[in-house]
């Protein structure tokens, strides 16, 4: 049976070839030939992909980056459809679940929403609890760069702590929604701000919030 990775790793694979390698995207600075590349190196150069977190191999990371950006952008597409070789942790099933279902949502986002006439995309309620589940174990980490408390919050009412401090502020949204907030994609998250004024306005302009 195919996972929601697997789903969205096709998803991703096929808007990619769908805009072409020049279309923009919602990460600062790269188009699409760039998303694809740091996808295919994040799961295929281990040696490298340690930079997306730690300071030092930032470097390394950059080198590799362009090495791939010159590939043929239908290889880059492929090697993601493809998916991770079998020696990468990736290709653990558990492991591609936890790790690359937010990864590939928020990408295919990023694709998506960057593109002029984009509608939003409507989510089967298995896969909204799927990424409500994501979003509680990882909440804090995501979270933790937010200058205020922060509170995610279901429609349904249920709750997330993923930064305390005060004040507070309550995001409320549907989970793939929060989960766009919380990964830095606050201009386009279709979420309801709750708190503060200035907070309100602080944490919605804070450009480190998410990984």
């Amino acid at each position: 049976m195919s996972t929601h990775a697997k789903r969205e790793r096709l998803l991703l694979a096929d808007l990619l070839e769908a805009v072409g390698p020049d279309a923009p995207t919602l990460c600062e600075g790269w188009n699409t030939r760039d998303l694809a590349a740091h996808v295919v190196v994040r799961e295929r150069r281990a040696d490298a992909a340690g930079g997306i977190l730690i300071k030092q191999l930032a470097p390394r990371l950059e080198r590799v980056m362009a090495e791939f950006t010159q590939k043929p952008y239908e290889e880059l597409i492929q090697l993601i459809r493809t998916g991770p070789p079998r020696f990468s942790p990736f290709a653990l099933k558990q492991i591609d679940e936890a790790s690359n279902t937010v990864e590939f949502y928020v990408h295919t986002e990023d694709v998506r929403r960057a593109q002029p006439d984009w509608t939003p995309r409507e989510l089967d309620p298995v896969f909204q609890d799927a990424l409500w589940s994501l979003l509680e174990r990882t909440a804090r980490l995501t979270g933790r760069s937010a200058p205020t408390g922060l509170v995610l919050r279901r429609p349904d009412g249920q709750t997330v702590v993923a930064h305390k401090g005060t004040p507070v502020v309550t995001v409320t949204g549907e989970p793939s929604e929060l989960l766009m907030f919380v990964n830095g994609r606050q201009n386009v998250a279709d979420v309801q701000l709750d708190g503060d004024k200035d907070a309100v306005a602080t944490l919605h302009e804070t450009k480190q919030l998410g990984l």
